[in-house]
């Protein structure tokens, strides 16, 4: 398969998930969050930036229902790591009041828990009607805390994985394909 995108050599070991299945499943989650949030009326989602951007913005397309959007900037990675350090810092909270909101989290990718967790129970002290999580990804082999996600796009193996929103060293974001990196040649 011919790319047309600028990878550097060695790079990219398999297309995990190509645009067409991603596009699919993203509708199908859309249609499921529709049919559910049917008869909310203060729907906030809060996206986790910043891989889940490319992930809302297709979401939210397909959603039929009223909803409002907000971002938070968190991290528990050093830049150019590879591995969570396990501290959650918080470098954007949300601007709107949750109070007595339905709040959906829309992540990226969940590996640990931890980054999630830490969002969940922060949010939660603020008195939202409710708390979900739609997440692309989910990596329940690396889970390292008890998390419940209520929608998942697709679940995938321990690996390292860009593309579609994930950055690798805050590159390829805009591919519209989740790749896996070639740990041989490249990390």
């Amino acid at each position: 398969m011919a790319l047309d995108y600028a990878l550097e050599p060695g790079l990219l070991k398999e297309i995990l998930i190509d645009e067409a299945t991603l596009q699919a499943r993203i509708r199908e989650l859309g249609a499921q969050l529709s049919g559910d949030y049917a008869d909310s009326e203060n729907l906030l989602l809060v996206a986790v930036l910043k891989g889940s951007v490319i992930f809302l913005t297709d979401l939210m397309r397909q959603l039929t229902v009223p909803h409002a959007i907000d971002f938070m900037a968190v991290t528990s990675y050093g830049v150019h790591a590879r591995q969570s350090s396990g501290t959650v810092r918080i470098d954007m909270d949300l601007k709107q009041n949750i109070e007595g909101r339905s709040i959906l989290i829309v992540e990226d990718i969940i590996d640990s828990g931890v980054t999630l967790s830490y969002i969940v129970k922060l949010l939660s002290a603020r008195n939202p009607a409710q708390i979900k999580i739609c997440a692309l990804l989910s990596k329940p082999s690396r889970r390292k805390v008890d998390l419940h996600v209520d929608y998942v796009g697709f679940e995938i193996p321990d690996k390292f994985v860009f593309g579609y929103g994930l950055d690798l060293d805050e590159l390829y974001r805009n591919l519209p394909f989740i790749g896996v990196v070639d740990a041989e040649k490249y990390l």
